[in-house]
């Protein structure tokens, strides 16, 4: 039954999609807001429950996630009802992108919900297959090649993912037998896995799969030239709504690799990490327009979420993946507006908006752009305290304390390069350049109302007290 409730909004948006008439074009956006519904009824529900069995089981770690997934999906409803005014975009472009939408969500809420490595593999690869078309509802020959170049990247990766799973499921058969393909089997008998080389060499097949997906290392430019080529909301789906189903799954596979060998864990993920955060920092520095500054920036941003995660840091990867899911959907719609006078024009961006709500749409992007680079109060302030205390904590257990610290130290010196470039930017968006009357719809100040009340609602005492009980 609640598979149904969590599947009937997105089968109404894509049955929706088809119907060429004004009442449809009002029932689209409607749908895509009525997600919130089941998934609040499933965030409030006790846990575990097992939705399907064994193969879809929500716990408060996923339905969190989903919940986070399901308010960024309602910025991104609002922000469509204004894209037709910032780009050029048809009627049939709109209700494809609803269509497929649909179908991504379907894939999202498999994947996210998943207990099942087979079926979180499906989702995945569902919510990826459907991205291919949103990007190309952008009828741009950029668009239209970046989509190939998406699908040919995806394939990679989900291939990748899928050798990983079945080398995972071989470890764990003599054992579990058809069980082997559950993530809870797997952490109840990791201990005592016959083949742990073998689930060792699974688990990096399929997190580098998973990396890949978010534009780690070797592949860091992939993402910020679809997210450039693709309309804005598509950017922000990536960011906060697709990348989510993927850390999902590292969050998954990782807590049973951690049970397995712990040191193996920690050494493969931090090496990968530091060295794509490396790679990053100075692509950012070089960024010269804000679609590929805030995509390498969510590149960053994902590979200190798992970070975080592998170091101890459960509480804080959680807290940071919450500020992130908010803030990079928020600053990829504000580039909507911030470009529609002019592409990859940052001097004087945040010049010429009057009225309440230009000024509201000023102060919300500052306190964004603020709040990406971690200063407080933003969650990300937090959870980067707390995210490398608990680092050093668990290195210092583990008599790696030198070489966390040291790890640590060149982080936030990678950090430091990254804050100087959004301080730079934000200070040419303020003060250089020259005005221009610029327009803001409601929808779009709505959208980012949102985001900001997200990432308020993070630093209360109930949704901290809730996150550290999942960690």
């Amino acid at each position: 039954m609640m598979v149904a409730l969590l599947l009937l909004p997105a089968l109404v948006m894509f049955a929706a999609s088809f119907l060429h008439t004004p009442r449809a074009r009002r029932l689209l956006p409607i749908s895509s807001v009525a997600i919130l519904i089941p998934v609040g009824i499933l965030f409030l529900h006790a846990k575990p429950w097992s939705i399907w069995g064994d193969y879809l089981v929500a716990d408060d770690l996923n339905s969190y996630v989903l919940l986070v997934s399901s308010v960024v999906g309602i910025g991104v409803t609002l922000a469509l009802l204004t894209l037709d005014r910032h780009v050029a975009i048809t009627e049939v472009s709109t209700r494809r992108f609803y269509r497929f939408f649909a179908l991504f969500w379907i894939g999202l809420i498999l994947s996210i919900l998943a207990n099942h490595m087979g079926i979180y593999w499906i989702g995945l690869e569902m919510a990826t297959l459907s991205t291919v078309y949103m990007i190309k509802t952008n009828r741009s020959a950029a668009a239209h090649k970046e989509a190939w170049n998406y699908m040919i990247v995806g394939a990679i990766a989900i291939s990748l993912v899928l050798f990983g799973i079945i080398l995972i499921y071989a470890s764990a058969k003599p054992i579990l037998g058809e069980e082997a393909m559950l993530f809870d089997a797997l952490l109840a008998k990791a201990h005592a896995i016959p083949s742990p080389f073998l689930f060792e060499m699974g688990f990096a097949l399929a997190t580098v799969g998973m990396f890949v997906k978010m534009g780690f290392f070797p592949m860091n430019l992939w993402l910020a030239n679809i997210e450039r080529a693709s309309f804005y909301p598509v950017a922000a789906l990536f960011s906060g709504i697709l990348e989510s189903a993927v850390i999902v799954g590292f969050f998954r596979f990782s807590t049973v690799a951690r049970a397995v060998n712990e040191a193996h864990l920690v050494g493969f993920v931090v090496a990968y990490t530091l060295l794509t955060i490396f790679i990053v920092a100075f692509l950012i520095y070089r960024a010269k327009d804000f679609m590929r500054l805030f995509s390498l920036s969510g590149i960053e941003h994902m590979a200190l979420i798992a970070l975080f995660w592998v170091g101890g840091g459960t509480f804080a990867a959680l807290l940071h993946f919450g500020a992130h899911a908010f803030l990079k959907p928020a600053l990829f719609l504000s580039t909507g507006v911030l470009e529609s006078s002019g592409r990859y024009h940052i001097a004087g961006a945040l010049k010429g908006y009057r009225g309440v709500r230009g000024k509201l749409f000023y102060f919300l992007v500052s306190l964004f752009l603020l709040a990406i680079v971690s200063l407080p109060p933003s969650p990300m302030f937090f959870s980067e305290l707390y995210g490398f205390g608990a680092m050093v904590d668990a290195a210092e257990s583990s008599h790696h304390l030198l070489a966390m610290i040291g790890a640590t130290l060149l982080l936030l010196i990678l950090l430091s390069v990254i804050f100087y470039r959004f301080v730079a930017i934000y200070q040419s968006m303020k003060y250089e350049g020259e005005a221009a009357e610029r327009p803001v719809y409601a929808a779009e100040v709505a959208a980012l109302a949102i985001f900001a009340v997200g990432l308020l609602a993070l630093i209360t005492p109930a949704a901290m007290h809730f996150l550290r009980s999942i960690a």
